[in-house]
């Protein structure tokens, strides 16, 4: 048999991937029965063929592959292609096939919902289009990062990237088809901050580039824009307007014909009668939006949203939680489905710790230190372990602590009260890392009452209360046997000493040790640092504050050694801020985040020229 030399090999994988590549490209053009396993194949088979050679050829049939998982509804298959693709781009060292694979993959990971590495690609991203000169690459990239920053609830900091969008569209026209749906979303996220004068400039502006509509899509963004200024002159008390608003939202559904344009065009005409005193009629239309988005899940949440303000506004609170409910409930399996997806295929990349060998012959002093570096390397894989977890827990937190350094305060300081209180080392350092995840569970917390700057009502706290089971619900199906402690300050850091805490009102030592510590460092950083809902307070008065409570809320034995240590602390450091934080600034995740804020600083004082939420990311 004659055996195939080097170069016959190398021009026989040229031609199958080039037959692969126009195979890919019909399917993506006209999907059929047969796309999905065709696209599941060529990944498999693209994943064989090893070393950088034909690469371009590689990375398009992947891109591919990716585009049509993310169209199709499958977007963790839409993963594995994005994130092979952006490898073989590392290795054949293509920046703008690199640039492209990292727009690529933080859009389909923020639509899975991990929003904090989404952040991550598209920072590298744009770090990558500013190096070469990619201006289309960096609107895009900033498009997304404003999408990702939305979804995460960081809504100044979206416009921050929005803005950016706009400007560049502007002062380039052939860029010029982005700017409306910047300016939409801009107006989306100014009305979720409560800036509804600002809300409707956005919006004005961006009616009046938003280009002819033509196709369902371009009818379906119509629509939604036209909700968006229903909803905002409704808040501004202007019926005739939204009234007028709510009616062209009808027409553009009309020619849109598609699920989505009838739900956002049910919710404009159903928020407006309710507002115009048409309440039956408001309600049923509004009940009924809510059957179809039941189909259409990604209005979902923005229709039980509706539905809550619809009846808090005619006076009918227990109507408002039922749905309140159901958006928590909504939120909660949503993004625990999309943590724990993350999270296994974070625990299969680091893969399991091998068991540390040790010969018999070796001296003490020998078994010792192979001992305490098998003790060190358990400890690094427990860290690499969390970091998924990690990296959600800040995200969440991110929607009322812009720093990003809440929950790496909380941690330390747990562990140095622990090590005040005479715990073993290996306690110390779990609470440091269990600590961090206290209060992962606001992920499922909707943001109209994480971020609501004034009291809430009876509704909104037990949906807020509900944070602390969610949270160890998650921990609890992560699959990691090192989640006990940390499943236990999720559940009960709220739980009081004297029993009227939550959620099971547990007293005394019947709460656990670690939740016990963990609830004071909670509430001192909690007092100390400013939130959307109050001003930060001195040390002083947050001490004194925690004293009173001692033996009501707090164990009073830990309260005693916590108002020492905090003191002690200050004196020893200067900066307490700084101490405790100092492990978030070896967080990826905030790193990244500085970089986005280094290159939107730098890119507004450089010499160069400078889609609404239904239009989604830019892939390319």
């Amino acid at each position: 048999m004659k055996s195939t030399s080097p170069l016959e090999e190398e021009r026989l994988i040229e031609e199958r991937l080039a037959g692969l590549s126009i195979q890919a490209r019909q399917h993506l053009a006209s999907p059929g029965p047969g796309s999905f396993e065709f696209y599941k194949q060529l990944i498999q088979e693209l994943k064989e063929i090893s070393g950088t050679s034909h690469s371009q050829l590689k990375m398009d049939c992947l891109f591919d592959a990716a585009n049509y998982f993310y169209l199709a509804g499958h977007p963790f298959l839409g993963l594995d292609a994005a994130s092979a693709a952006v490898a073989l781009a590392r290795q054949a060292d293509t920046p703008l096939t690199l640039r492209k694979g990292l727009t690529f993959l933080g859009a389909i990971q923020a639509d899975t919902g991990n929003l904090p590495l989404a952040i991550e690609s598209c920072a590298e991203a744009l770090s990558v289009a500013l190096q070469i000169g990619d201006r289309r690459g960096e609107l895009g990239t900033w498009n997304n990062l404003g999408l990702a920053l939305f979804y995460s609830a960081q809504y100044e900091d979206a416009i921050r990237c929005l803005e950016r969008v706009k400007e560049m569209s502007e002062a380039d026209p052939t860029l010029a088809p982005f700017r409306a749906s910047a300016l939409t979303n801009i107006g989306v996220a100014s009305f979720h901050l409560d800036d509804f004068r600002g809300s409707l400039r956005a919006l004005n502006e961006a009616s009046k580039v938003v280009p002819e509509p033509k196709s369902a899509a371009d009818f379906l963004s119509l629509a939604v824009l036209e909700l968006n200024f229903t909803k905002t002159f409704l808040e501004l008390d202007n019926l005739q307007k939204a009234r007028d608003h709510s009616q062209a939202a009808r027409r553009a559904a009309a020619r849109a014909n598609t699920g989505r344009a009838e739900i956002a065009a049910s919710l404009a005409e159903g928020l407006y009668e309710v507002h115009a005193g048409m309440t039956d009629i408001g309600l049923s239309r509004l009940t009924n939006a809510l059957e179809k988005a039941r189909l259409v899940r990604s209005w979902l949440r923005d229709t039980l949203i509706a539905l809550v303000r619809a009846y808090e506004t005619v006076g009918q609170p227990e109507r408002a939680l039922v749905y309140l409910r159901e958006l928590l409930e909504h939120t909660r399996k949503g993004n625990q489905e999309y943590v724990l997806t993350y999270q296994r295929l974070h625990l299969e990349n680091i893969g399991a710790l091998g068991e540390t060998q040790t010969a018999e012959s070796v001296t003490p002093l020998q078994r010792r230190e192979a001992v305490l570096r098998g003790k060190v390397a358990e400890q690094e894989l427990l860290r690499s372990r969390l970091e998924m977890l990690e990296r959600l827990a800040v995200a969440a937190e991110l929607r009322d602590d812009s720093t990003g350094e809440h929950s790496y305060r909380v941690g330390k300081l747990s562990a140095l009260l622990a090590q005040a209180y005479g715990c073993d080392e290996d306690t110390i350092f779990m609470l440091d890392l269990a600590g961090r995840l206290h209060d992962i569970g606001k992920i499922g917390v909707p943001d109209a009452i994480l971020l609501k700057p004034g009291r809430l009502n009876s509704a909104e706290i037990l949906v807020m209360r509900a944070h602390t089971t969610v949270g160890a619900e998650l921990l609890a199906k992560s699959n990691m046997a090192q989640m006990q402690m940390a499943e236990e300050i999720a559940r009960f850091h709220h739980e009081w000493w004297d029993g009227s805490g939550y959620p099971t009102n547990l007293s005394g030592s019947a709460i656990p040790l670690a939740a016990r510590i963990t609830a004071l460092a909670d509430v001192y950083d909690a007092l100390t640092h400013k939130r959307p809902y109050k001003e930060a307070w001195p040390v002083e008065d947050a001490l004194a504050e925690i004293a009173s409570l001692s033996g009501r809320q707090f164990d009073p034995d830990l309260c005693a050694l916590f108002l020492e240590l905090i003191p002690a602390l200050q004196r020893e450091h200067g900066d307490l801020d700084a101490f405790l934080g100092a492990a978030a600034r070896d967080s990826s995740f905030l790193q990244a985040r500085s970089k986005i804020w280094a290159a939107l600083a730098h890119s507004r004082s450089a010499d160069f020229p400078q889609f609404n939420l239904g239009s989604g990311f830019a892939l390319e």
